[in-house]
């Protein structure tokens, strides 16, 4: 089957990109279309393939501020055009989804999340949290348009497969369709325990981005006065860098060993924003670490409270110091946290994607 992958804009190695390089695996002859394409900024396995981008790759420079040209999206992903394939999968968080895919040709739409940046996180990304609440009248005039746009595209999609029940949920309630559930895979053959005791620092690895609410760690380690280790690089940079205190230290962006390495040194991952799932959560439980994480969103379908971790309600520094303390006032399983991740290997992932695709073609089929 002749496949052509559809991705948002690939700048960098999170979640969303560690699933498409799962299906480049898959499918190593398929081309990618997406936004933008920085290749020293993603995997070998993915920059194997054809990449084909929009007229957002001209920009220069400006590519950088690519979130503040979100109005100019839905016309750029239009421009992505796959031709001689028999079916298409996009990977959407944003607009992928709005490719303009041949009739008849059937489409697959793996849903990381509705564009959250104009549904229920709209605040989240114009409002306080983000300095930048100058943006937020420029923003709100083309927000009506652009879910107008999120909804008519989502209509053209074959077949909706969502990362977890939460996300199934959204697509529900913003685009009226159903979807298939399908957790993203966690590759444990890389992420696994190491040999020596884990350290007493805790661990965040994130994109710097306003949702993930990286300030309320860091606060929390600040009020409590704990050791705190961050990976990961965004815009919200030096809004957190700010923030840090003595006990802080940022990292940047670092590579999958040295990623493997923190999750292992750990004395537990901290994650504070809402979710869609939680696959760095699963990456630190197959690495034997616990989690706390805010309980709200799809990383209430990884972790097991009690069991690989602890959860913490309001969102903010005293109620995720408080948590932390639970945590680390007693001993936690690595063998329990283990076999967890291990219920999210690749394997499982492929088989059952294959089975959405088929299904996705005899969809269009009529079958």
């Amino acid at each position: 089957m002749r496949v052509a992958l559809i991705h948002d804009w690939l700048n960098g190695m999170r979640g969303g990109e560690r699933v498409l390089e799962t299906l480049c695996r898959e499918f190593p002859e398929a081309p990618i279309f997406t936004l933008l394409h920085e290749p020293d900024r993603v995997s070998d396995a993915i920059n194997a393939h054809p990449i084909h981008t929009s007229w957002f790759q001209r920009l220069g420079p400006l590519r950088r501020r690519y979130r503040w040209l979100l109005p100019l999206m839905p016309r750029a992903v239009a421009g992505l055009r796959p031709r001689g394939v028999d079916a298409v999968i996009s990977l959407s968080h944003c607009v992928a989804k709005g490719a303009s895919v041949p009739e008849g040709v059937p489409h697959l739409c793996y849903c990381f999340t509705p564009m959250r940046y104009i549904w229920d996180q709209f605040d989240q990304y114009i409002g306080e949290h983000t300095g930048r609440r100058w943006l937020r009248p420029l923003v709100r005039l083309w927000r009506p348009r652009l879910q107008r746009w999120d909804v008519r595209t989502a209509a053209r999609v074959t077949r909706f497969v969502a990362i977890s029940e939460h996300i199934a949920d959204k697509i529900r309630r913003f685009y009226g369709r159903e979807a298939a559930v399908l957790p993203p895979p966690v590759n444990t053959d890389f992420f696994t325990p190491g040999s020596d005791p884990p350290g007493d620092h805790l661990f965040v690895c994130s994109a710097l981005v306003p949702y993930k609410r990286i300030d309320l760690a860091v606060r929390a380690a600040n009020l409590a006065g704990l050791r705190l280790r961050i990976a990961g690089e965004g815009p919200e940079w030096e809004t957190i860098a700010r923030l840090t205190g003595p006990t802080v230290e940022m990292l940047g962006r670092i590579s999958d060993e040295q990623l493997r390495e923190e999750y292992r040194r750990c004395r537990a991952l901290i994650f504070p924003g809402e979710e869609d799932f939680g696959l760095v959560p699963l990456e630190a439980h197959a690495c034997g670490r616990p989690v706390v994480a805010l309980r709200r969103g799809g990383v209430t379908e990884s972790v097991v409270e009690g069991q690989t971790g602890v959860f913490f309600e309001e969102q903010t520094p005293e109620a995720l110091a408080e948590a932390i303390g639970r945590l680390t006032s007693q001993p936690w399983d690595p063998i329990a946290c283990r076999a967890r991740a291990e219920e999210f290997r690749l394997d499982r992932f492929v088989e059952r994607f294959r089975e959405e695709l088929d299904r996705t073609v005899a969809e269009a089929a009529g079958d």
